[in-house]
């Protein structure tokens, strides 16, 4: 499914396939965490505008959500597959696919930013005055400069400035529910990549721990659209590639039947010989 009340969809659908009430909510959850991990936890300027949800009635799921960049219309999409979902928020994708490859982009996902998001959770667990009070004092054109002791060069500073579009009211939300882990932390409703940046500054610039500046994608677009989105199909391309596809499945159905065919006489000479 893949519309903007997929909340509701996944009730529809998953009371038609008899899936649980309790599997359900967590259906529900998955959709909208894994779309705020891709809005918000990844800022490589690529805000979603689709989002398409899978499952089955045992419940397990798979998400393909793309987000488009404004200033040079390129695309980037983002695959999930339930059953490798260890943590939502560290290394959580099968695929992250994108033409460009951008400098300077904010992944909270990442393994190294771990002690980044672990000192997010106790900034907003403190006194939400005082986190307020840092986050003002990093004004929008404060250098690194400033805060390492040092001037960086050939760095783009303005990947690193402070977001000016900030609710201050999520801080003392943040606060009151007392998230035990980043994951709650972003889950909760009104933390959009305003305060996820702000927070990751913070805890690198102000209490040394480092969040991720490299750019997750790591695969290609391998084919256009006919829409010219990422870019024109290429047919030839497309034909070749779903041979191959085709060869692959084959074969592994091919391999399917000798090991049922090989099994099945074993099967009989475990009766004949009364093993």
């Amino acid at each position: 499914m893949a519309s903007r009340n997929t909340k509701d969809e996944i009730i529809t659908k998953g009371l038609e396939l008899g899936v649980s009430t309790v599997r359900l909510k967590e259906l529900q959850y998955a959709s909208r965490i894994c779309a705020k991990v891709d809005n918000s936890a990844i800022q490589a300027g690529y805000p979603l505008y689709h989002h398409a949800f899978f499952f089955t009635e045992d419940g397990s799921w798979a998400i393909v959500q793309q987000g488009m960049n404004e200033k040079d219309g390129t695309a980037r999409r983002y695959h999930w597959l339930s059953e490798h979902v260890n943590d939502y928020v560290v290394e959580p994708h099968d695929a992250i696919v994108g033409d460009l490859k951008r400098e300077h982009v904010l992944n909270m996902t990442a393994t190294e930013a771990e002690e980044n998001r672990k000192t997010c959770v106790d900034l907003v667990r403190q006194d939400p005055n005082g986190l307020i009070s840092s986050i003002r004092a990093m004004s929008p054109r404060t250098t690194l400069e400033k805060w390492t002791g040092h001037l960086l060069q050939n760095v783009d500073i303005t990947a690193y400035e402070m977001p000016t579009d900030l609710n201050w009211k999520v801080f003392f939300d943040l606060y009151d529910i007392q998230p035990r882990s980043y994951e709650e932390l972003l889950a909760l409703r009104g933390v959009g990549p305003a305060t996820v940046r702000a927070l990751a500054l913070v805890s690198q610039l102000v209490y040394g721990k480092p969040a991720s500046w490299k750019d997750p994608v790591k695969f290609s677009f391998a084919h256009g659209g006919k829409d010219g989105v990422p870019f024109p199909v290429d047919r030839a391309t497309m034909e070749r590639t779903t041979e191959y596809l085709k060869g692959i499945v084959q074969g592994a159905e091919m391999e399917r039947s000798l090991k049922i065919d090989a099994l099945k006489r074993l099967c009989w000479l475990s009766r004949e010989w009364g093993l």
